[in-house]
């Protein structure tokens, strides 16, 4: 079985490899970019499709940032999941970036096993969506926004921040979580989760 393949974006060479250097003691393949651009030209030359990939961008970087790079991975019919890694005041941009499909964003400092999660979480959903949910029948009884708020439930989000990247109230984040459940018949948050990446 082939390594799982995360590219690693970020301009702080300090960051870039002590995160190169942890994800692959974690028993990742990493290969590692200063800038958007040098990515994207070493993407471009890969093999994709025998491997599951992973990409983890900084979201503030010179030249290309990380939503100019996940805007032109999007304009080339890219799939590739994405986990943004920002520092406090860059909220509000990965909040714009999670409405635009990246599986997460993490602020700094985080935790090691929080970065290794979310890579594991990324890639679970990115195969879910490529296989067909297992669970389809399920998920289709939820409405466009319960399934907004799932999505955002899956990659860790709490409400107030998923109130944030919607645009609701933290009550109608909280409504939606109960509908939803109910609907999926499930009761608590592992068990949503399993329906949620198909492994229910």
């Amino acid at each position: 079985m082939e390594r799982t393949r995360v590219w690693l974006v970020d301009d702080n060479d300090g960051f870039r490899d002590s995160t190169a250097w942890l994800l692959e003691t974690a028993g990742f393949e990493v290969l590692a970019h200063a800038s958007g651009r040098e990515f994207l030209d070493a993407y471009a030359a890969q093999r994709h499709g025998a491997v599951e990939e992973c990409l983890i961008s900084d979201i503030r970087m010179p030249q290309m940032s990380g939503l100019q790079l996940q805007e032109e991975l999007l304009r080339r019919g890219s799939t590739l999941p994405i986990v943004f890694v920002t520092a406090h005041g860059d909220v509000p941009l990965a909040v714009e970036a999670m409405r635009k499909g990246a599986s997460n964003f993490l602020e700094k400092p985080f935790g090691d096993e929080t970065l290794v999660e979310a890579i594991r979480a990324a890639l679970a959903s990115a195969r879910n969506r490529g296989e067909g949910a297992v669970n389809s029948q399920a998920l289709a009884r939820l409405s466009p926004r319960e399934r907004q708020v799932l999505d955002l439930v899956v990659a860790s989000k709490p409400n107030k921040i998923i109130a944030d990247i919607l645009g609701i109230s933290i009550k109608t984040v909280e409504l939606h979580r109960a509908n939803m459940m109910n609907k999926l018949g499930v009761r608590s948050l592992p068990e949503l989760m399993k329906v949620a990446l198909g492994h229910g």
